[in-house]
């Protein structure tokens, strides 16, 4: 007896089903090879990503006030030349004496156990006898710096003429000296807040417009709280700067003063003047 013929409609279902000759079955192996091309070349993109990346985000991000010249590297492991100037269309520049070479990782979770983040060292021969480490993280609304104790760093104070006025008139000679304790940097609606402290002093400074060299030694103290604060007074020196201000929002109010030490009034006048306003042997500091 011959079997029983099988309804059309059987055979449809199989074919569209993939039995016998699928064409789905024909097309999946290369759509997965595909995708896996097309994730491998992702990771190698994002693996192998030129430093000069980095020189130009941050260029963009600092309007080319801080900029990373000759980067070579990855974005992950590099090194450049750190330049600050004055912005767009300033002659003013300002080149560390040796590079800065950078390690940067991703981290699953934020140093403050938010959302993922990244992890940076950075490394100067002539500045940081110890490389300085940073975590960023990203919350919703918020983004967070966090610096590590470090021992100090140690910088060129000519570094600042770089950024243009007031510092390249100042034209400050000297050796920065950088220091934070449980520093924590964020940004929220507009707002800045500051957890711990940062100490930097200016060690043995000298300016063009004063003859008088060295002019004194002086520190800046960063204070975190409600309401981040900003000291500055004068460690040793004939010329004599003391001040302080608050952050409201995003805007530093400062002020303070500048005199010269007995004796030394007619020596110091002309830099007094640049400082600030003059109010009899004073110059008055007003920021914000």
């Amino acid at each position: 007896m011959k079997p029983a013929a099988k309804p059309l409609s059987f055979l449809r279902a199989r074919r569209s089903a993939g039995v016998g000759g699928s064409h789905l079955g024909d097309r999946a192996p290369w759509s997965w090879a595909l995708g896996g091309a097309l994730a491998g070349l992702l990771a190698a993109v994002v693996a192998f990503a030129p430093a000069r990346w980095a020189a130009e985000a941050l260029h963009t991000a600092t309007d080319g006030r801080i900029q990373l010249m000759d980067a070579r590297g990855s974005i992950w492991t590099g090194s450049a030349q750190l330049t600050l100037t004055g912005g767009a269309g300033s002659r003013d520049t300002q080149t560390l004496p040796s590079r800065v070479a950078w390690q940067l990782r991703p981290q699953l979770q934020g140093a403050d156990g938010g959302l993922p983040g990244l992890s940076l060292q950075l490394q100067s021969d002539c500045c940081t006898p110890t490389p300085i480490a940073l975590a960023l993280a990203w919350n919703p609304g918020q983004v967070t710096l966090h610096l590590a104790d470090t021992p100090e760093s140690h910088w060129p104070a000519g570094l600042l003429a770089g950024l243009g006025t007031p510092w390249n008139t100042l034209d400050f000679d000297g050796q920065l000296r950088l220091r934070t304790q449980g520093l924590r940097l964020g940004w929220a609606a507009g707002r800045l807040q500051v957890q711990g402290q940062a100490d930097l002093a200016l060690v043995n400074a000298s300016s063009r417009l004063a003859t008088l060299r060295p002019l004194g030694s002086y520190r800046l103290q960063l204070l975190g709280g409600d309401t981040p604060a900003l000291r500055v007074e004068t460690l040793d020196g004939d010329l004599r700067i003391q001040g302080q201000g608050q952050w409201v929002g995003a805007r530093l109010r400062f002020t303070g003063d500048a005199q010269a030490a007995p004796g030394r009034e007619a020596t110091l006048d002309n830099l007094l003047n640049i400082i600030g306003q003059r109010a009899g042997p004073r110059a008055l500091i007003t920021l914000g």
